[in-house]
């Protein structure tokens, strides 16, 4: 059987991201050309000559907070547009929160239930309609082994990213057999900007790891990926964990 072509024109919606971008930089050797989507339009244009550096074919930019759904339909129609037809997208867009203050605010806890979870909604029920429309696509959702179970020390974004894991599992059993390749992308730790007031320690990885981890799950079509891939037995242990031993533990 003939090798499957990688995606040469890719989408990519919180692409200033450390993990996005170390991803990129891996796709630009292959000569794709990219749609960048992110809030400062400074470190995109940054990112856009760093990958055109690094072999891509094209980049083109777009600046928008991605807590504005309603215009999730006009930047994606304009991706659409500029790259002629979109083979990947990769959403990698996030944040962490406070949970002591979502904890308190319902209001705090909303937002970040709106950006993990809501705003991830609507790009991904467009992009599935597209994908499915085209008959072919890779849909890449990063999402986070915190939502495997809920713990006392960041239960509101493993809500977020729980909620999303679920919404993809979804997604996946609806267009898979259309021919679209869906991805949730599990990481654990990763030593980011979002990760740099915790102490770091050796279950830590690099964006670099994770990014050959997310590349080579896209190639190889596979359905779900930890990364590092260790965090699979480590969440399996921690889901097996009775629930009155689990509501005591300190997690």
């Amino acid at each position: 059987m003939a090798a499957r072509k990688f995606p040469s024109t890719v989408l990519v919606v919180g692409a200033t991201s450390a993990i996005a971008e170390a991803t990129l930089r891996l796709i630009a050797e292959r000569g794709a050309r990219f749609y960048l989507v992110g809030r400062n339009p400074d470190k995109l244009h940054a990112m856009a000559a760093d990958l055109h550096t690094r072999g891509a074919a094209g980049v083109a930019t777009y600046a928008m907070n991605l807590d504005d759904t309603a215009g999730h339909a006009a930047m994606l129609a304009a991706a659409a547009q500029s790259l002629g037809s979109i083979d990947m997208a990769l959403l990698a867009h996030g944040v962490l929160g406070d949970q002591p203050m979502a904890e308190a605010s319902y209001a705090a806890a909303a937002a970040i239930l709106h950006t993990n979870f809501l705003s991830a909604v609507s790009l991904i029920t467009w992009l599935a309609n597209y994908f499915e429309q085209l008959g072919q696509g890779t849909l890449a959702v990063i999402s986070s082994v915190a939502g495997d179970r809920g713990r006392k020390s960041n239960y509101v974004y493993g809500a977020s990213k729980g909620a999303l894991t679920i919404f993809v599992d979804g997604v996946r059993n609806r267009i898979d057999r259309k021919g679209v390749h869906v991805l949730t992308i599990k990481p654990g730790f990763v030593a980011t900007p979002m990760t740099a007031h915790l102490k770091q320690g050796p279950l830590f990885a690099t964006p670099a790891q994770v990014a050959r981890g997310i590349v080579k799950a896209i190639e190889k079509r596979r359905d779900v990926v930890y990364l590092p891939s260790f965090w699979r037995g480590i969440m399996f242990a921690v889901r097996m964990v009775p629930r009155p031993i689990f509501k005591r533990m300190n997690m």
